[in-house]
């Protein structure tokens, strides 16, 4: 049999081949969010959050992932570090809210950024909304689901107690500006050695006096800054941060609820959940965590023998902390594993008092619900932030841009 227009069919094939793009994603840029007692850039002489003596930003940006590192209140509250985290992309004053600091007893304004991407939110060229992917770390992971949320939903509260030409744009909801939320051994539903918060503010000390000796410099001289201004807690041009850290262990915001000590304890995860649930129109993917084993006998566990020795005590706590206690979240052997700071069963995603659904990795990436992505065996907390480890983290997170940029736009 013979096919006289073969040629010309198997050429206009090839045409409309060569018409599709090689594969349909996105080129939206990535922002990296970092946890509790996190830094920026320019902070700790050059020593980065996001990699140590390496700089994971510029690894991402020189492979063609345009990426920026976000930078909010290390101790702060997940609403304040969203609102912070807003103003620092878009541009502009941070707005705590009206009503959010009339309740708790702080200023409502900040401090003002020109933006690190100000058409954030913007139409392009195309048509399209220009979007980011939001990657938190730890306490990281819960403030960019807050501030996802507050950007597709707004807040009722803010709007019913502010006029309209005082309203920040954060809370007026609407905004489907956040293509997906990435989380790294996230305290979704908080972690155990937060559920008593007078464990946190020594934890801060050793670790604060641990990344100096890491940098090489004496702790006075390090460059730090806890970014509380809200609550009249910035640092003076002279003072030493043993002075500053001594400040601001002894001010009345650790009875306060607006704190990362309340949001990082189970009980605070669990109205953390309750507030912000996951958004129809974005991707969430959760990665965990874990640098312990059980002990044969009790089942405790301890940590692996590759865990920073710095994370050893907290581990141990962790490993074998219970708490079944009236009114609070009840704390039990599930808990027991963990990276050497946050537990790993919080780590996949909201289940205290969510609607948020977790399901397993698959292939398939799915808007709406946590793609679980599983357990990083054998990683600390540190590891995964390329902090203390012989890891190669660079080829990690480049897999990670290249599985975020491969979504659909």
């Amino acid at each position: 049999m013979r096919f006289p227009n073969l040629p010309r069919v198997l050429l206009l094939v090839l045409l409309s081949l060569s018409a599709v793009p090689a594969r349909a994603g996105n080129d939206y840029p990535l922002v990296l969010v970092h946890g509790f007692t996190g830094w920026g850039r320019d902070e700790l002489l050059g020593f980065k959050y996001w990699g140590g003596f390496e700089d994971l930003q510029e690894i991402l940006n020189q492979a063609g992932y345009r990426t920026h590192t976000g930078v909010v209140g290390p101790l702060a509250s997940n609403w304040d570090r969203a609102c912070e985290l807003y103003a620092y992309l878009k541009g502009g004053t941070v707005d705590y809210g009206q009503a959010h600091a009339v309740a708790h007893g702080h200023a409502r304004y900040g401090r003002t950024f020109t933006g690190l991407y100000p058409d954030w939110g913007a139409v392009d060229a195309n048509g399209r909304l220009r979007k980011l992917h939001l990657i938190g770390h730890s306490q990281g992971g819960q403030t960019v689901r807050v501030l996802a949320a507050l950007l597709a939903r707004g807040d009722p509260v803010e709007r019913a107690a502010t006029p309209v030409a005082e309203l920040s744009p954060l809370f007026q909801g609407g905004k489907s500006w956040v293509h997906s939320v990435t989380t790294l051994a996230a305290p979704h539903d908080g972690a155990s050695i937060a559920a008593n918060g007078s464990h946190l503010l020594p934890f801060v000390r050793k670790s604060l006096l641990g990344l100096a000796a890491l940098v090489g410099v004496q702790p006075d001289d390090l460059p730090y800054d806890f970014k509380l201004d809200q609550w009249g807690l910035r640092r003076l041009p002279d003072e030493s941060l043993d002075a500053y850290l001594t400040r601001v262990e002894q001010s009345p915001i650790w009875h306060s609820r607006d704190i990362s000590g309340w949001d990082l304890g189970p009980d605070g995860a669990r109205e953390l959940n309750q507030r912000f649930p996951a958004q129809p129109d974005v991707y969430y993917f959760s990665w965990a965590a874990s640098a312990t084993v059980p002990l044969w006998l009790s089942r405790h566990h301890v940590p692996r023998p590759t865990m920073l020795p710095q994370l050893w005590v907290s581990a141990l706590y962790m490993g074998a902390y219970t708490r079944d206690e009236p009114g609070h979240v009840r704390i039990d052997a599930s808990w027991w594993e963990n990276d050497g700071l946050v537990n790993t069963r919080s780590m996949a995603g909201p289940t205290l008092d969510s609607p948020d659904r977790i399901v397993p990795r698959d292939g398939q990436a799915r808007r709406g619900v946590w793609n679980y992505q599983g357990v990083l065996t054998g990683w600390d907390h540190l590891d995964i932030m390329g902090i203390g480890t012989v890891r190669d983290v660079g080829d990690w997170y480049l897999r990670l841009a290249r599985s975020l940029a491969d979504l659909p736009p």
